[in-house]
């Protein structure tokens, strides 16, 4: 299997000020865009979960999927998320693949 570093893109927004958007931007491996989304979404809820616990939030995952800079209150629009490889733009190696 091989495994390649995705990133997916979800649009955010602060509900209460309607004029704020964004994109939070998560990275990690993967072995399929739709894989990636879901590891993306499981670090996004476990990150929120430890912030609302008051703690920490994980980082460290083996396949490297967190969710640095949470904005609490802000919701992301899942149903419009996408995936696809990353492509690292400071890098003068285009790709890199892992083989398990």
């Amino acid at each position: 299997m091989i495994l390649r570093t995705y990133e997916v893109d979800v649009p955010i927004h602060d509900p209460a000020h309607p004029g704020q958007r964004g994109l939070h931007v998560f990275t990690g491996v993967a072995d399929s865009p739709a894989a990636a989304l879901r590891r993306a979404h499981q670090a996004y809820d476990a990150a929120l979960a430890a912030h609302t616990a008051g703690r920490e939030i994980p980082s460290g995952q083996p396949d490297n999927w967190t969710a640095r800079g949470l904005r609490p209150g802000w919701e992301l629009e899942w149903t419009a998320a996408s995936a696809g490889l990353w492509h690292n733009p400071v890098s003068w190696n285009s790709g890199c693949d892992f083989a398990l």
